[in-house]
């Protein structure tokens, strides 16, 4: 029985004498090379910090950079990098920036946004470590490099439709209420200006559809508005549309559907929207702080300090000063015999000499003068001799209409833009 098990016994044998080889160090059989390895992630130490915020009030950008513990001397050195490509003193309250700071102290890089589209970058361009020295100015020259680089943006184009009624009963409300900013009720108001009147001319009921550009950044934050393509704007039943068109070699302009300027040689009054005639043009009318009876050369608007105040006209100006009864005031030279003044302004920004386009800004509404509220006297001469403003504007002829060799051009443009504002309307109909 002993005989025949020891065959099995010596195998047995056998096999423990190769393990206990394999335990005592002997490497198995080696692997292809080709052959996949589990790795392993390598965990990196972190070097610096990130810090983003905006500019507090009353702060400048040296102070705002003392708050993070720079280095002193890195602080100088930024600062002065900085001056070279911005002015410090169009840093703004409110506006974000971002720091990033090596955990030694020292800055790697600094952003501010500048604006919607453009923002300051500042990067570190050495990499010196400073001495220990006890204190925080170290020894070494630190060095950076300033650029100013545009926010990169899309451009969009969407269609905007709103209303004025008694719970929006301005045109800034009615475009607040469907999400939009001042400045597009800004830009509607320059382009039908010449059509209507936004200070007297709204009623409930009113309707307006346009067609706008839209810059929108890589981060989804609205950049701003570029052109209003197309408008369409129905006032007390009176529709009123008006199409941006640029002719081969020419300069775009707006134009109704049948191809007629919609520009007048006169906005239809030298404020945007939102303020109301107090005092019309009158040749005897009780000067409410004089208290005696005289001429009324003008219209008084009402509206609110610091609203900006525009040309009615291309033309020159020929003064831009103080006067007894108008305080700060401006006064333009247009073609045509005609003259225009803007009185009781809190602010000029314009100089005598200078030539001003239609629409241009040239004061802010203030009290100045012999006023008893904010306000803006706007007055009109003609041939030297007063007219009623309101009344000439209304007699202005339009500009120049599309030459007849580019109008399958616009009537292409006028189609394609109109038919988009139809194709909303009827969508907003439909889901109503």
């Amino acid at each position: 029985m002993i005989r025949k098990l020891m065959p099995l016994l010596s195998l047995l044998a056998a096999v423990a004498a190769v393990s206990a080889c394999r335990g005592a160090g002997a490497e198995p059989p080696s692997q292809p090379d080709h052959a996949p390895r589990r790795g392993t992630d390598v965990r990196l130490a972190r070097d610096s910090e990130i810090f983003r915020a905006l500019v507090p009030p009353h702060s400048t950008l040296a102070a705002v950079l003392r708050t993070h513990q720079l280095l002193a001397h890195e602080t100088a050195a930024l600062v002065r990098t900085i001056s070279e490509k911005f002015d410090l003193r169009r840093v703004r309250a409110g506006q974000p920036y971002r720091i990033e700071r090596l955990l030694d102290g020292r800055l790697r890089e600094f952003e501010y946004e500048i604006d919607h589209v453009r923002r300051l970058i500042v990067r570190r361009s050495n990499d010196h470590t400073p001495a220990d020295t006890g204190d925080d100015t170290g020894t070494d020259n630190a060095a950076f490099e300033a650029e100013l680089a545009e926010i990169p943006s899309r451009v969009e184009q969407v269609i905007v439709h709103g209303g004025i009624s008694r719970e929006t009963p301005s045109l800034v409300q009615a475009l607040e209420a469907t999400g939009e900013r001042i400045e597009l009720g800004l830009a509607l108001a320059d382009v039908l200006s010449g059509e209507m009147d936004f200070n007297t001319d709204l009623q409930p009921g009113d309707t307006f559809r346009l067609v706008v550009e839209r810059s929108v950044r890589e981060d989804g934050v609205f950049a701003g508005y570029g052109s209003v393509l197309a408008a369409e704007y129905v006032n007390a039943g009176r529709l009123l549309q008006a199409v941006r068109f640029t002719p081969p070699n020419g300069a775009p302009g707006y134009y109704d559907a049948a191809g007629r300027s919609v520009k007048r040689f006169f906005l239809k009054s030298p404020l945007k929207f939102e303020p109301r005639i107090t005092s019309s043009f009158a040749r005897a009318r009780r000067h409410p702080v004089l208290n005696y009876t005289r001429a009324h050369n003008g219209v008084d608007y009402g509206a609110p300090p610091g609203a900006p105040v525009a040309s009615v006209a291309s033309g020159v100006v020929t003064f831009a000063g103080w006067t007894n009864g108008g305080g700060r005031t401006v006064k333009l030279r247009h073609s045509g015999g005609y003259e225009s003044e803007y009185l009781h302004l809190s602010a000029i920004t314009v100089k005598s000499g200078a030539h001003v386009g239609q629409g241009a800004l040239v004061g802010r509404v203030g009290a100045t003068g012999l006023a008893t509220g904010p306000h803006l006297h706007y007055g009109l001469r003609r041939n030297g001799s007063y007219v009623n403003p309101v009344r000439e504007h209304q007699n202005m002829p339009p500009g120049e209409p599309v030459s007849g060799v580019h109008l399958a051009l616009f009537h292409g443009e006028r189609e394609r833009l109109f038919t988009a504002l139809t194709d909303a309307a009827v969508r907003t109909m439909n889901n109503d």
